[in-house]
């Protein structure tokens, strides 16, 4: 998720993206409980609302920054519509950047976490933008390993959907075990795929966050869909673990490099198959 730098021609999109995070404040100051008045007259110092604090310090950010979102303004919107719809909620970002706080902004009064695999990454963005909750975590696959592991998973039977789990699963090589504990004891209502690195050999790749929403997804026990939003759709790897794993009957819509998919739990999964398939 880190930001290109800022051509002329991108200057529409910065104002868009001011337009929809005043507009998100707007929003929440509607949707508050009416006992704390969000907009108001008097100096700043009478924000009581640390969700609306974020939404301003954004608005200042994206107003003063010579860089934008790696996403395009109609994929971002994608998701900001979702976020809107929903907010408060769980939202589970892979990937850290100078646009996170945006992200976090459109989720007021929820829980927004980013994945991040540079440590120096981490403190460099939460020294910027320290209202942020973001973890270093590390992954234990390689983009090169990619095929290999499409081919083998479904010889493993900790990675079957039937039993498929991602906290301790150390047999199956595309469960995410090394995450923080607050990702597994939570139920995640948004999980967007912006991250890891996928476009060099050795880079991580996205085959275990991929997977991994898929599961968490499926091992939801609250009511409702769980969204996975998966960017770089145009990559060969993110492709065709999309259509293992997310499937395209879940495929709600998606613009530019970006998919959104609406995946119900198991228990809810009415196609005949038990739940014995991912799609």
């Amino acid at each position: 998720m880190n930001l290109r730098p800022f051509p002329d021609r991108k200057i529409f999109i910065a104002f868009s993206l001011l337009a929809l995070i005043g507009g998100g404040l707007v929003v929440f100051s509607f949707i508050g409980d009416g006992t704390s008045q969000l907009i108001c007259t008097g100096a700043f110092d009478n924000f009581q609302s640390s969700a609306a604090s974020m939404q301003l310090r954004a608005i200042l950010h994206y107003a003063t920054s010579k860089t934008v979102p790696q996403q395009s303004l109609d994929e971002i919107s994608i998701s900001f519509n979702v976020l809107k719809s929903i907010s408060p909620c769980n939202f589970l970002v892979f990937g850290l950047g100078h646009d996170s706080l945006m992200w976090a902004s459109f989720n007021p009064g929820g829980v927004t976490l980013f994945l991040e695999e540079d440590p120096k990454w981490v403190q460099a963005v939460l020294k910027d933008a320290p209202d942020l909750k973001a973890v270093n975590v590390k992954y234990r696959t390689q983009l090169s390993q990619a095929d290999d592991l499409m081919k083998t998973y479904r010889s493993e039977p900790e990675c079957s959907p039937t039993k498929s789990y991602i906290r301790g699963n150390t047999r199956c090589r595309l469960a995410l075990t090394g995450l923080p504990d607050a990702v597994y004891d939570k139920e995640w209502d948004i999980i967007m795929i912006d991250a890891p690195r996928g476009w060099f050999a050795e880079a991580p790749g996205r085959m275990g966050a991929i997977y991994s929403a898929a599961v968490m997804a499926r091992n939801r026990k609250k009511p409702g869909v769980t969204h996975v939003f998966l960017h770089d759709v145009d990559r060969k790897v993110e492709k065709a673990y999309a259509e293992e794993f997310l499937c395209r009957k879940n495929r709600k819509d998606g613009t530019g490099r970006l998919w959104h998919f609406e995946i119900p739990p198991a228990w809810n999964v009415t196609d005949g198959k038990g739940g014995t398939s991912f799609c």
